[in-house]
């Protein structure tokens, strides 16, 4: 995928200009593409990024002759002149230049995806208009990705129907360790760090590890800057519901001989109330987040090193009418849908709530021998501190005072990932060689739910890329190996039960460049999961989830087999990207609703329990783009999922249904001193899940629904390096009634009804 880095407003482009340039940009030394540089016609204004196979292209372009210009940090600019009658092809060869510095953020990530793999991105103007929102909310603008809800404050994402422990998260290269397993326990990820959010859809074990069944997220943060100076920006998010404010403010800098320093710091403050369903408040719907994030890096021509540390910090309030008293007030939930507890608006956040900080502190260093390749070590240590507090705390009052969590989980994690990027060989064989290890230990205190635990695991991979002409053959091997003891009493004795997971997983892909517009793309993959310990031990209460959980000892690991067929056209008025995918599953584990609810001290709730069986996954993802008339756009996308109980020959419970979501944008340009301006309308519909087990669930699934947006923006320049972006848009435009399969507190109450988000961002 290209992506338009700017373009001025030159005159309006007549009819006839349809001609292009194309071309790949190479390093002159080792044949190797270059991503990441900036291809720039000097007359027109106009560039663009070479992707990860460092090819460019610019279309819609006038015939004459133009002055092309290539950059990169690194290399040298080259100039060179073309003349444009129809099409034309140049292919550019940059030499390195030693008095800059080469920017290394942006070529290591050419062995973060295989380009053989199915792949959304969130970036640009799509991501501001995100900006406030969780991460698990930003993402559900991709094709493939929805959200497991728990209520209207905690969502997390879901990719192809598949959450938690089956999708890794990389933040900022490292991978994110928290208390995942629950329904609850959103990422613990500012998204306003992230320049860009890529979903790889599809087993991705190969690269990342194991657990990677169903795909990886990727949070990635912009390159620190090259330059002396400071740059930065200031982003104020307002919404309506929950009368909710997000501040975020960023500055970055580099400086000393030949501005090897580079340095960034990050904050966001954002704070909400009680939210609101068209007909009620939810009451202690709050939430409240204090994050912060600095990255200090030293950089050479060969050498590489950088510091990361980041804090998040977050009070969620859940939602109290979850929390039943009695067995008759549970069932007359499940039969009325209204909840009891109601009030107004509130920024108080009482119990039942969730307190949780996450540490993050990486060193990264990446080394290039003058011999040809690439060393990248990173290690990470991260602390996720987790606590949950019921609705009722302690009877007595010295115990009260003290407001201690009824759950708190303590998890350490130490990871090394050791990677080398080989020289390429001809120009056409690359590859990459690496070694990762995780030592994790957690601590619980409180009510039993969990036991403690720790837990080692090693891993090796290896992946080698051939391209020769239009086709692009990829094909890795990893081996994974992991040793969990647990630490728990049974009778008053303490026994330590140990579990040990070993399984060799791979991949093949072939991608096929049928023309300049047309790609194909074939993945094969296999990944696996072992059980954590939530599946094979929970015993008790899960309060933020509002359920009773039961584990199951004798559960086996997950094993997936994937299939991905991809293809992606780029036209002159049509850009559409079809995949397709096939994924089976043995042993496959998942919560499983029981006849009857539980009744204990602390209330009724719903039961569950993990169990096992084997799971086929499928289904398609469809995204266009049309331009249906000059400056307007419709853009439509298409998600359907099926998946069966392959043992039982019936379906799963906790499965998105389908859905389809489609956008008007009319993008007016320049109007007086506003730049970008655009007004749109979304319109989404998400079918009713039909496909459900009989008798599987307390409540029937809810009906189908439509759901209408809003949205206009506009850019105003203030000065050469400072502008202001504006964009004000409105979700759940007519207040409608609904209720999501997806959200686990669909038992108790509607979702939110109308909310009303402006954002501005002051950069420079």
């Amino acid at each position: 995928m290209l992506v338009e880095v700017w373009t001025a407003f030159p005159a309006e482009a007549q009819p006839e200009c349809h001609c292009f340039v194309k071309g790949q940009v190479f390093d002159n030394e080792s044949h190797q593409p270059v991503p990441g540089a900036t291809i720039y016609i000097k007359e027109l204004q106009k560039g663009v990024l070479t992707d990860q196979t460092g090819t460019y292209r610019l279309e819609n372009l006038c015939q004459g002759t133009y002055t092309l210009l290539c950059r990169i940090v690194g290399y040298r600019e080259v100039s060179q002149q073309f003349t444009l009658e129809h099409t034309s092809e140049q292919d550019i060869y940059l030499s390195e230049e030693s008095i800059h510095l080469r920017d290394v953020n942006v070529t290591a990530q050419r062995a973060e995806v295989l380009n053989s793999q199915n792949v959304a991105r969130l970036d640009g103007r799509a991501l501001e208009q995100t900006r406030g929102q969780s991460l698990g909310e930003a993402l559900r603008a991709l094709p493939g990705v929805t959200v497991l809800q728990t209520g209207a404050s905690i969502a997390k994402p879901v990719i192809h129907g598949m959450h938690s422990n089956r999708i890794l998260i990389l933040n900022n290269g490292v991978r994110q360790e928290g208390q995942q397993w629950g329904s609850e326990h959103a990422p613990e990820i500012d998204p306003f760090v992230a320049r860009q959010l890529t979903v790889v859809r599809g087993a991705a074990g190969v690269r990342y590890g194991s657990d990677a069944l169903g795909g990886v997220i990727l949070v990635e943060p912009a390159a620190l800057p090259t330059q002396p100076g400071l740059e930065g920006s200031l982003t104020l998010a307002g919404f309506s519901n929950g009368q909710q404010g997000a501040a975020s403010g960023q500055l970055a800098g580099a400086f000393g001989p030949e501005s090897r320093f580079g340095w960034r710091m990050q904050g966001t403050l954002k704070r909400g109330g009680n939210l609101r369903a068209p007909n009620y408040f939810l009451d202690n719907t709050g939430s409240s987040e204090q994050n912060f994030s600095g990255t200090f890096a030293y950089r050479t021509a060969r050498f590489r090193s950088e510091l990361f540390y980041s804090r998040f910090a977050t009070r969620l309030g859940i939602f109290s009418g979850a929390h039943i008293g009695s067995l008759s007030d549970l069932k007359a939930i499940f039969e009325n849908g209204q909840p009891f507890v109601q009030s107004g608006f509130s920024y108080a956040i009482g119990r039942p709530y969730q307190d949780v900080q996450h540490d993050l502190l990486k060193v990264k260093t990446v080394w290039k021998p003058r011999a040809g390749g690439e060393w990248q070590l990173v290690a990470a240590r991260q602390t996720d501190d987790r606590s949950e507090y019921d609705l009722h705390g302690p009877r007595n009052d010295s115990l009260r005072a003290l407001n201690r969590p009824e759950l708190r989980f303590q998890l350490t994690t130490y990871t090394a990932d050791l990677v080398y990027e080989h020289k390429p060989v001809d120009g056409r064989l690359s590859g990459s060689l690496g070694l990762s290890g995780l030592y994790q230990f957690n601590i619980m205190s409180g009510r039993p739910l969990i036991p403690n635990f720790r837990t080692f695991t090693g891993g090796l991979f290896w992946i080698e890329k051939y391209r020769r002409e239009n086709w692009e053959v990829e094909a890795g091997l990893r081996y994974d190996w992991r040793h969990m003891q647990v630490f728990r009493y049974e009778n008053r004795v303490l026994t330590r039960p140990t579990y040990v997971f070993s399984r060799v997983s791979g991949t093949l892909g072939f991608t096929r460049y049928l023309s300049d517009r047309w790609t194909s793309r074939v993945n094969l993959g296999t990944a696996w999961r072992a059980p954590n310990v939530s599946e094979l031990f929970s015993d008790g209460v899960h309060h933020g989830a509002a359920s009773y959980e039961v584990g199951n000892q004798t559960l086996l690991p997950e094993v997936a087999y994937n299939l991905t067929l991809g293809s992606e056209y780029s036209g002159k008025r049509v850009k559409a990207e079809l995949g397709i995918f096939v994924n089976t599953i043995r042993n496959y584990i998942y919560l499983k609703p029981q006849a009857e609810p539980v009744l204990t001290i602390r209330g009724a709730f719903p039961a569950f329990q993990y169990t096992q069986t084997d799971a086929l996954y499928a289904g398609l993802d469809a995204d266009a783009t049309i331009t249906i008339w000059p400056k307007l756009d419709l853009t439509t996308r298409l998600s359907y999922l099926y998946v069966q109980d392959l043992r039982q020959q019936q379906p799963l419970v906790m499965i998105p249904p389908n859905r389809w979501d489609n956008g008007l944008q009319y993008d007016f340009g320049k109007v007086g001193r506003l730049r970008n301006v655009f007004v749109g309308i979304g319109h989404l519909w998400v079918a009713r899940q039909n496909r459900v087990p009989a008798n599987s669930d307390f409540v029937v699934p809810p009906p189908a629904y439509q759901l209408w947006s809003a949205k206009a923006g506009a850019t105003i320049p203030i000065s050469q390096r400072q502008q202001l972006e504006a964009s004000l848009t409105v979700s759940n435009l007519f207040n409608t009634v609904y209720r999501d399969y997806l959200n686990r507190f669909r038992y108790f109450s509607d979702e939110i009804g109308r909310n009303v988000a402006l954002r501005v961002k002051y950069s420079f």
